[in-house]
C-alpha cells in the first residue's frame, strides 16, 4: 500500500498516511479539523546506470553491424556511378 502525504492548509501540519489506491483521500486534518491537501513529490523510484534503456541491452556487435550496412550502401550507391578499375579473380579449374 502507498504512502500518502498531507498537509493542512490551516495549521500547516504534516502527516503521512499509508492508505489503499481505493481509498479516498483524507480531507480534515486531525490536529485542528481544517483542511487537508495531498502533497505530491518526485518518484521514490528512480532508474540509474545502464540496462534501462532499449539500447542497452544490444551488443556492440549488432550496432557496428548496422553503421556498416549503412555505410556499406551509401559507399555502393558511389561507386557505382564509377566503374571498378579492379579485375576480377579468375575463376580455378581443379582438374
Amino acid at each position: 500500500m502507498p504512502t500518502y502525504q498531507y498537509a493542512c492548509n490551516d495549521c500547516g501540519e504534516q502527516l503521512e498516511v499509508v492508505q489503499k489506491f481505493s481509498d479516498d483521500a483524507l480531507t480534515v486534518c486531525p490536529n485542528c479539523e481544517g483542511n487537508l491537501r495531498k502533497v505530491f513529490s518526485a518518484a521514490a523510484i528512480v532508474f540509474k546506470g545502464s540496462g534501462f534503456y532499449r539500447t542497452d541491452n544490444r551488443s556492440s556487435s549488432t550496432s557496428s553491424t548496422t553503421n556498416t550496412a549503412s555505410t556499406t550502401k551509401s559507399e555502393s550507391t558511389k561507386t557505382e556511378s564509377k566503374p571498378s578499375t579492379t579485375p576480377a579473380p579468375a575463376a580455378s579449374s581443379s582438374n
